[in-house]
Formats: C-alpha cells, structure tokens, sequence
C-alpha cells in the first residue's frame, strides 16, 4: 500500500465490516489512515477495529490533529465529560451520536472548511443506514463540502442478495418501534406494500415482531430471516412467517445477535373477496379490542370494508 499523503479536504462516508473483518477494503483502510478525523458512534469500539487494521487513533504531527484536538476540546461544558475524556486519548477519533450530534456537527464542517479531511465510520456496515449522520452529510452539502463514498459492508443489502425475495423493488424498513401498539401500526401500514420490506431488529424484541408480522401480514407471507451474517455462526432461514416465530421460539442461539428480517411483499392476487382468509388476524385483534375496534383497524390493515370484517367478527365472536 502507497504510504499515507495529505487528503483533499472532504467527508469521507467509510465502510467497515459487519462481521467477517477480511471485509475491511484496502481503500477504506487507506482513507482511515490519512484522514485527519474519524468520527464514530462509540470510540472504544471504533478503537478496537481500527487499532486491528493498523490504523493510528492518537493523530501525528504531520496530519495537525493538535489543533483539531485543541478544537475539539473546546468549550468541555457542552459536550458530556465522557466524550471529552476519550477525545483527549484519542486525538483522531471523535464521537458523534444522536445525543451529540447538535454540538459536533458545526465544528465538523468547520475543520473541512480549514482544510482537515474527516471520514465517518459507523460501529459497523455503512454509515447512515439506521445510524446517526444525515444531519452532518446534510450540513456537508449545505456548505458545499464534497462528500464521499468509500463503499463496502451492508447488513441490508447483504441479507436481500441470499434471501431468495424479489430484489427488484424493495423498501429498508429498519427498527420497527419497540411498543407493541406503534409497532403494530406500522406494520398496518405496510400491510399492502408489493415490494420486499428488510427490517431489522434487536434480540429481546425478535418474537414479539415476528409475531406481531404473522398477524398483520399473514402467517404464510414469505420472509427470510438473517442472523450474524459473514459471522463463524451465521443464521440464512427461508420460510413463512409462521414458521418463523416457532423456529427463533425453539432455539434461543436465534435470539442473539445482528438480526435482519427480510419480508416478501403482499401478493396483488389475493382474493380480498374471501374474508375467511383474515381469520387469524380477525381473531387476534378480538383478544385486545372490541368487535367495532377490531374491524376498523382490520379494514385500515386488509383494506376490506368495515362492514363486512364487523359481520365476520360477529361470526368468529360466536362461535
């Protein structure tokens, strides 16, 4: 590899591995070891993986990472003393989250702006798909900064190529809300959606979501579901949905780790005519609302009239 040169002045969106570390790209590895930051979501993590690949965290005289640090550490009451006490043992690495991102963001555009180059890594995959960053790439262009890809690892895109769904069209979902209501409504909302949904979700709410997915999407909607993947232990199970809340319920290893959920999108044939096929969801609604609830918000999800849900509830509730 060529030995590092001065960066043009600009933000760098890296890529990092998101799981298997042979993923690392030579390009990336390049960037990260001429750039004069990195900002990243948690400093020890990014640390480690950075202090992996060779990458130096505590900046050199010739990169001027003692007057970025100098900048950085300026005015301490505004950022949390936790931050601080890291940016001061790691000269190169700042960290820029979600509760920090009002503060950091200015003083980023602002180091570009002298001429420092600053690449933002995420603690794993690419930065901004369900990670902090759009305000800073959206600041990043307000000025005019040039803002760059160096391309790699996507926990998302990496689960649809071996999930077996239609590729064509999709929709990155992301993290459904972790209330069971809000939850419940979005997937309401997606109900009728043609095109593959790729979510993701966290262990302790894996169960709950696929079974929340069951009853308003179907228990024979088609899904794939990824776990750890590149990882020693990765998980690539197609089946329906049904199927799926057994398979995670059964074994509690598919209850941990990075979990992506790709889901096919609703069948445009369907005969929405036969609302016996709503069944399950009809019934599953009767256990926490009234007959007149449940068939409006069956209507809202199936969209069959609500008349016609209310006399199938009726019929259900009797018997």
């Amino acid at each position: 590899m060529s030995s590092p040169t001065a960066m043009p002045a600009c933000l760098y969106i890296v890529a990092t591995p998101i799981g298997n570390l042979s993923d690392m790209t030579p390009h990336a590895i390049d960037v990260l070891k001429q750039v004069a930051i990195i900002a990243c979501e948690d400093t020890r993590t990014s640390g480690k993986l950075l202090s992996h690949f060779g990458i130096n965290t505590k900046g050199s005289k010739d990169d001027d990472t003692e007057e970025v640090t100098a900048h950085n550490n300026k005015n301490d009451g505004e950022n949390d003393s936790d931050s601080t006490a890291k940016q001061k043992g790691h000269n190169k690495l700042w960290a820029y989250h979600e509760h920090n991102s009002a503060i950091q963001t200015p003083k980023i555009i602002e180091m570009i702006e002298q001429g420092h180059s600053v690449a933002l890594i995420s603690d794993a995959g690419t930065p901004l798909i369900s990670d902090p960053g759009y305000q800073l790439v959206q600041a990043a262009h307000a000025a005019g900064v040039r803002v760059s890809p160096i391309i790699g690892a996507s926990a998302a895109i990496a689960a649809l190529s071996v999930a077996g769904l239609p590729s064509d069209r999709f929709s990155f979902i992301g993290f459904l809300p972790a209330k069971t209501h809000g939850r419940q409504k979005q997937l309401a909302a997606l109900h009728s959606r043609t095109e593959t949904l790729i979510f993701y979700e966290a262990p302790h709410r894996i169960i709950a979501s696929l079974e929340d997915m069951a009853t308003v999407f179907g228990a024979e909607r088609e899904v794939t579901f990824c776990r750890e993947l590149t990882k020693t232990f990765e998980t690539v199970n197609k089946s329906t949905l049904g199927a799926l809340v057994e398979f995670v319920k059964a074994d509690d290893n598919q209850q941990r780790g990075e979990i992506v959920v790709v889901v096919a999108g609703a069948n445009v044939a369907q005969d929405d005519d036969d609302i016996s096929i709503h069944d399950k969801l009809l019934q599953r609604l009767l256990e926490d609302l009234s007959v007149k609830k449940a068939a409006a918000l069956a209507a809202d999800i199936t969209g069959v009239k609500k008349n016609a849900l209310y006399q199938r509830l009726l019929e259900l509730q009797a018997g």
